[in-house]
């Protein structure tokens, strides 16, 4: 048993010296087995997710959408609340109000609604959950709208106005996001 083991940790430890210098600082043996910082393929948030001060009146448990600000809240206790950053619609596209999670779903499935077929008829009719799937790793449903907070492949456009509507995060964010809550979280969108 610990051969079988040992020449996978042997091909882990060479590439690793073979590396070197600054290279061998970012090499993470998890992107191999799984799990690690490019598992998803999604890179990391050029908004890095911290855990702030935060004033609103929102109950624990609560999602907070700024979309002036691009930033999504999981407001916790004590005044504090987990700050995320998220791309939001582009002009026109912005809206705001109060909802709740209507469902979760890992590796969702995406059927683009009608409008945006009208806007872009080459898009695929329906598409399989999976890495290549713009609703990344996780999606969770806002209410009876066609909106989501869902992970994305493409971090470049974190902290961007690029979408239609929906609230896209690195999918290591939406993983964590997705992990903290729940089915009938409310969800308040500010678009100031």
């Amino acid at each position: 048993m610990i051969r079988f083991f040992a020449a996978p940790i042997a091909a882990i430890a060479l590439l690793s010296a073979m590396a070197g210098g600054t290279r061998a600082e970012e090499f993470d043996s998890r992107d191999i087995m799984g799990g690690g910082p490019n598992f998803f393929r999604g890179g990391s948030s050029p908004i890095p997710r911290t855990t702030v001060n935060y004033n609103g009146n929102y109950a624990p448990g609560t999602i907070v959408v700024n979309t002036s600000e691009r930033r999504l809240y999981l407001v916790l206790q004590n005044g504090q609340a987990l700050r995320y950053g998220i791309g939001v619609g582009r002009d026109g596209f912005r809206w705001g109000g109060v909802h709740r999670i209507t469902a979760k779903k890992e590796w969702p499935a995406w059927t683009p609604p009608s409008q945006m077929l009208a806007r872009r008829p080459d898009l695929p009719r329906h598409m399989k959950g999976g890495i290549e799937n713009p609703l990344g790793a996780r999606a969770m449903y806002l209410g009876s709208t066609l909106y989501r907070i869902h992970g994305s492949n493409e971090p470049e456009t974190i902290g961007q106005a690029v979408s239609s509507g929906c609230f896209r995060m690195t999918n290591d964010d939406v993983t964590d996001l997705y992990s903290r809550v729940s089915v009938g979280t409310t969800v308040v969108v500010l678009n100031n």
